[in-house]
């Protein structure tokens, strides 16, 4: 085993590379990168580097050498996508981290922060959700392909860790919104799926508007820009092998967020539940103590953060074109 102290903190001019920058996280941490006056950020799109091709991903390392290295890219989906394409889940998420996080070792990057998922924890986990639950557990069966590849890149940065010293970090964040969220009803995840099914309805005056399951499961949200800013406070202040939770510590259930987004909308007709459709797990609350004991908050309440986006989609192409 490797024994190394770490020290790192990032300074504007350093060389970081953001994977998955067009997406509603890494675009959020270039944001907040850009903001806070970093000036040297490597990019590149899914066309001009597909990071699930071993031998692209060597030679873009290999000319850039970044020191700094945030893993945002990732196929992601809702309950429908997970459960219908578990194998295109499962094999691309293990070859852009696979190919990441190895070639980030081959260069000698300095620090990398691997970005997973809450949906790593059991399906009955006990809640809120520690991070020494995990593998304590089966998984939720709806997205179990996407979870064991999130582990694995939990795994593979402890192991590189361990084995030759490099400071590779994992942060688990819990169900995200924000700008760039994907609004497609049949890969969306829950809350962006409820703004377009309100405007949408709204907007053609329909009576009711159809929502998945019970109602009943709880989720917690965390706006897209708290999770950036959380994702840079980590990577300049946190060296542990241990992943870290990153979430509001703040839940609510279905139904309730249902009301909270039909009333910001102003959508008048009724919620008709669907009990034939998955709820998925009944709970998923991340316990944050972790962070925020580092000195980190969320600051961006649900209400707040849902006003927000909801006028960017309302005011969006996308959302005209809809109509």
């Amino acid at each position: 085993m490797v024994v190394i102290k770490y020290s790192t903190i990032m300074n504007s001019t350093d060389k970081i590379y953001i994977a998955g920058h067009r997406g509603m996280v890494g675009s959020a941490i270039v944001r907040a990168l850009e903001v806070q006056g970093f000036t040297n950020l490597i990019v590149r799109t899914s066309s001009e580097l597909d990071l699930r091709d071993q031998s692209a991903v060597e030679q873009f390392f290999a000319q850039e050498k970044p020191e700094y290295v945030f893993l945002a890219a990732a196929r992601v989906g809702g309950i429908l996508a997970n459960s219908t394409y578990p194998g295109d889940f499962l094999y691309d998420n293990l070859m852009i981290q696979n190919n990441v996080i190895h070639q980030s070792y081959q260069v000698g990057v300095k620090k990398l922060l691997f970005l997973g998922s809450s949906c790593i924890y059991p399906k009955m986990a006990p809640q809120p959700l520690k991070e020494e639950y995990l593998l304590s557990g089966p998984l939720e069966p709806t997205n179990d392909a996407y979870a064991i590849a999130k582990i694995a890149g939990i795994k593979m940065c402890e192991a590189y860790r361990k084995q030759y010293g490099c400071n590779f970090i994992a942060a688990m964040p819990t169900n995200l919104y924000g700008p760039n969220d994907n609004y497609d009803l049949k890969n969306s995840h829950v809350l962006p799926a409820l703004i377009r099914k309100f405007h949408e309805a709204k907007e053609q005056d329909k009576p009711n508007v159809e929502i998945w399951g019970t109602g009943t499961p709880r989720r917690e949200f965390m706006h897209v820009d708290d999770l950036a800013e959380a994702a840079i406070f980590l990577m300049n202040n946190y060296n542990d092998s241990l992943f870290v939770n990153v979430g509001t510590g703040i839940d609510i259930d279905i139904k309730s967020l249902a009301l909270l987004i039909k009333d910001i909308v102003g959508y008048s007709g009724e919620l008709q539940f669907d009990t034939s459709k998955p709820d998925g797990t009944p709970r998923k609350l991340l316990d944050v103590s972790r962070l925020e004991a580092l000195g980190f908050h969320s600051k961006i309440s649900l209400e707040q953060g849902i006003r927000k986006v909801y006028q960017d989609f309302a005011n969006s192409s996308f959302a005209l074109k809809e109509q």
